[in-house]
């Protein structure tokens, strides 16, 4: 079964984030579907390999500790640590051309690991640029691209527009 989420595309951490989203007031979450699980890994070029049930819980974990450092929740840094931990990067040369494997305990934390590692890139380059949606009741994440930096919604045609439409109902009541 394809799931519809209202936001893709974003850089890998952000995305794994975006797998959970608010609908009908409600949380959302793209794991909980049959299939969307190893649909999603496959569309990232992850190993489908791995036990579905570990690999969810390592992905879980690490949403739950990338939301956390984003937050900038007390627990966010131990908590990505703690997913970072599970894995290294290994540089070697192999044939005179150097290579990056990546090294991980159980390869159901491969995906994990890996989306952890990758908002320590982002975090590194553009961390004035991640930003969630400002509409309070959504809990989505994107990397603000617009040349100003001024975005403010995930989507102007959702949040954007429900924002707009609030205060124009405000400012005629």
């Amino acid at each position: 079964m394809t799931v519809t989420r209202p936001l893709t595309g974003e850089p890998l951490p952000l995305d794994l984030l975006d797998t959970t989203w608010m609908e009908d007031g409600a949380r959302r979450d793209m794991f909980d579907t049959p299939g969307a699980l190893q649909d999603w890994l496959a569309d990232r070029d992850f190993p489908t390999d791995a036990p579905e049930a570990e690999t969810r819980t390592h992905l879980t974990e690490a949403r739950e500790a990338i939301r956390a450092v984003l937050e900038h929740r007390d627990d966010g840094e131990p908590r990505l640590n703690a997913v970072l931990a599970q894995g290294m990067r290994r540089l070697q040369l192999v044939d005179g051309k150097p290579q990056t494997l990546d090294v991980v305990d159980d390869p159901a934390a491969l995906p994990g690991w890996t989306c952890a590692v990758a908002l320590l890139d982002l975090l590194e380059r553009k961390p004035d640029r991640i930003r969630k949606c400002a509409n309070p009741n959504c809990i989505l994440w994107y990397l603000d691209t617009t040349r100003n930096g001024s975005r403010r919604w995930h989507s102007m045609e959702t949040c954007g527009n429900r924002a707009k439409a609030k205060r124009f109902q405000d400012r005629h009541a």
